[in-house]
């Protein structure tokens, strides 16, 4: 099982690639203190009117470690974020790929605003891991440390107060973000997936939410959650501010007690020095700064972390097919066609097989017509023929176990047309492309002019015409042909249509199928999942499944 641990883990760079981030941003803190500190020395040193030539190195020195403090700046944003965006791209390349097989039907538990959220947004939050959490908290405690052995060289008395203060502040201000923004930043996460939750409810259903009157009700939810979110991240944001106040106190604290405490010293340490006591603790502190700030990072950090190991699951449920075998590339060859022998089939977390001791042969070029009542087991058949679920039995295409086959290999070779197609909010060209990118204008229409959207697509205006989010733009019955027209530009072997005429108007329907089957090429097989009558000139064969099983065939 995946741990925030193993999260947290995964989103840090490696070290290899992440050491000069650390380099450059100590470089860039003790920069910054040795130009105070030496810009102190020399405007105290110059009031005292000595030769040029003992100012010199001063002068130098400044100019050095101003320009210096730049460089290292530039290099160190540079460095560390092509590491951690890097690593971003990783992680979330990474949890695209867990969340594959899980696809489509092992996110049903999911809920959509979740899986977003844990994709989008928590994800983006790993990259303060190492930009906000570990790079600056490194530099802040070594340049600390060299700073409290720096000003012990001159007065230990002033390195003391200076480590006192410093402790003081990281526990003050550490302790005080975390009590006022702790909870705050545990529920940040939470609230916004709530929000993307009532978000994608409210757009999605808004047809539904208008026809009934409950609109205003589902705009109230999502103005509940964002004022939640909001007050969240306000309170969030008042405790980074608190302890940054903290922290600003202690800085001014330090400097008064480091002239208290050298003021007895000055006549041995000299005017320059004594201000260089007194001001580099100005300076540690503003470098000190980010300490909070990456404590309130972490805890937004180890949230997200932790929503996103609940949100993915590590493990593929029974019932998915787990990727064991890699992808080759190379679509199986059909041979004699599909064999399915004693196979039975669950849904994950069901309680018994939606599909049980099913034999059945696909030849190539069949039309095949699986017809049975609601409930049945059709769609079940659907999946387990393209391995969105596992299979126990022996299912077989041409020659070939499933299981010594890729899943992406197998859908390859069997394609899968859905009740509801997938369309993209955009043109339809985009819409088929990806089918196969290598596709021309001209094959484009020419294979929507085969499933009867020639005329239509004129109309429309071309290839450029845009389809809408989900579809919204084009029919239930002009969707289908759609997807019909991508799985031909894949050039299927198999294809299965899942319920095509689902939210096609009846007097339509028959007009919609055979335009579909009469679009596939004579030598593929077609698997066709209907409730409703087919002519029998369309069809070679038909099979009636009940209660998850055959119970005949004709």
């Amino acid at each position: 099982m995946t741990t925030t641990t193993d999260v947290l883990r995964g989103a840090m760079p490696t070290p290899r690639r992440f050491w000069p981030a650390l380099a450059t941003g100590f470089a860039t803190e003790a920069s910054a203190i040795a130009l105070l500190a030496c810009s102190a020395w020399l405007i105290v040193r110059a009031s005292e009117q000595p030769a040029v030539m003992y100012v010199m190195a001063a002068v130098v020195g400044v100019r050095a470690f101003a320009i210096s403090r730049a460089v290292f700046r530039y290099l160190e944003r540079l460095t560390s974020h092509d590491a951690a965006l890097r690593q971003l791209a990783v992680t979330r390349t990474d949890l695209v790929r867990r969340l594959i097989p899980l696809a489509p039907d092992g996110l049903g538990r999911i809920r959509r605003g979740s899986a977003l959220s844990a994709l989008v947004d928590d994800v983006d939050d790993l990259q303060n891991l190492p930009l906000r959490v570990v790079e600056p908290l490194v530099a802040s405690a070594t340049v600390a440390l060299a700073s409290v052995v720096f000003v012990a060289i001159v007065s230990w008395p002033a390195a003391l107060t200076l480590l006192g203060c410093l402790v003081v502040a990281a526990i003050a201000a550490t302790g005080w973000g975390w009590i006022a923004g702790a909870r705050a930043e545990r529920t940040i996460a939470p609230l916004r997936a709530r929000l993307a939750d009532a978000v994608a409810d409210h757009l999605g259903s808004l047809d539904v939410l208008l026809a009934y009157g409950a609109e205003a009700d589902s705009r109230a939810r999502i103005g509940a959650a964002d004022r939640d979110l909001r007050r969240a991240v306000v309170r969030r944001a008042g405790a980074q501010a608190g302890s940054t106040a903290i922290v600003s106190l202690a800085a001014g604290a330090a400097s008064i007690l480091a002239v208290a405490v050298t003021a007895p010293q000055v006549s041995s340490l000299g005017g320059p020095w004594l201000a260089v006591a007194a001001l580099v603790p100005l300076a540690v502190f503003e470098v000190f700064t980010t300490v909070p700030l990456a404590a309130a990072s972490w805890r937004q950090v180890r949230a997200s972390a932790q929503r996103i190991a609940e949100t993915v699951p590590s493990d593929i449920p029974d019932g998915l097919v787990e990727n064991a075998v890699a992808p080759t590339g190379q679509p199986p060859q059909l041979g004699d066609g599909l064999h399915l022998r004693g196979v039975s089939v669950s849904w994950p977390g069901a309680d018994r097989p939606a599909l049980t001791e099913v034999d059945l042969d696909v030849r190539p070029g069949e039309r095949l017509l699986v017809v049975g009542s609601s409930g049945a087991g059709k769609s079940t058949l659907a999946h387990a023929l393209v391995r969105f679920l596992e299979v126990e039995g022996t299912y077989r295409l041409g020659d070939a176990d499933m299981r010594h086959l890729a899943p992406d290999d197998v859908r390859s070779t069997v394609g899968l047309c859905e009740q509801q197609p997938m369309l993209f909010d955009e043109d339809i060209r985009q819409n088929l492309l990806f089918a196969r990118d290598t596709a021309t204008d001209a094959e484009l229409e020419a294979v929507l002019e085969r499933v009867g959207l020639g005329t239509w697509l004129r109309e429309r205006g071309g290839l450029d015409a845009r389809v809408g989010e989900h579809g919204a733009l084009v029919s239930g019955g002009q969707a289908q042909r759609i997807a019909l027209a991508r799985a031909l530009l894949h050039g299927f072997p198999v294809l299965v249509l899942d319920e095509p005429t689902a939210g096609v108007d009846p007097a339509a329907s028959d007009a919609l199928l055979h335009d579909l089957l009469m679009a596939v090429d004579d030598d593929r097989a077609v698997v066709l999942i209907s409730h409703v009558r087919v002519p029998d000139a369309l069809i070679d064969r038909t099979v009636r499944i009940e209660a998850g099983r055959i119970v005949g065939s004709g």
